[in-house]
């Protein structure tokens, strides 16, 4: 991504050297002055919703919303490690929360998949978190109202479809090719095809 992100700068650099040079220089200091601002505004929003989770999490919020999910995270995972799941679903509800402190989590339950041998787990976890499904997202409503936005609440109903309708429909095309990957491992060898294989061995 690193080598992506240097070559586009780079093309884009050379285009407006040339199409316009005159306003090369103030587009890279106003770019850099934006790219601070965006990072200082994302620092506070994160700073403010990190403490908020961790009073949540002392406070026994979390992991009271999360024991909601762990009979649901059993069924779903196909697993019968209580740690796995139980860190699945801290991750689960962080992330419904719009809160900051999903990701370890999130590492927690791959490490306990990971020692069953649970890769299923694994691959649906990943989903899961890539759908980013939130009831509430606040990080993105919170940059909004930092940049003078007259609404920033109004992404809220696109932002809850566009991530119910991705994770829906990336967790049935998982399922769906785990369901044919199975299928396949499951029917029979060609002989023909056996044989083929083992006489172009032979050859070789």
């Amino acid at each position: 991504m690193n080598t992506v992100f240097t070559a586009i700068f780079l093309i884009s650099a050379c285009m407006l050297s040339v199409a316009a040079p005159q306003k090369f220089l103030s587009a890279l200091i106003g770019g850099v002055n934006d790219s601070a601002a965006t990072a200082l505004a994302l620092f506070c929003i994160y700073a403010v919703w990190m403490g908020l989770s961790a009073v949540a999490e002392k406070c026994g919020i979390t992991k009271r919303t999360a024991k909601l999910f762990q009979p649901l995270c059993f069924k779903i995972f196909k697993t019968n490690n209580a740690a796995a799941c139980e860190a699945a679903a801290m991750n689960i509800t962080c992330n419904l929360l719009g809160a900051g402190a999903s990701t370890p989590f999130g590492v927690k339950a791959v490490k306990e998949f990971e020692k069953d041998g649970n890769f299923f787990a694994q691959k649906l976890l990943f989903i899961i978190n890539c759908a980013g499904l939130q009831l509430i997202p606040s990080t993105t409503i919170a940059l909004r109202a930092s940049f003078a936005s007259e609404n920033p609440a109004d992404i809220f109903l696109p932002c809850l479809i566009c991530s119910l309708t991705t994770l829906v429909l990336s967790v049935a095309l998982f399922l769906l090719t785990e369901k044919l990957g199975a299928t396949i491992k499951k029917m029979p060898l060609n002989k023909n095809r056996v044989k083929a294989a083992k006489t172009a061995r032979q050859k070789l």
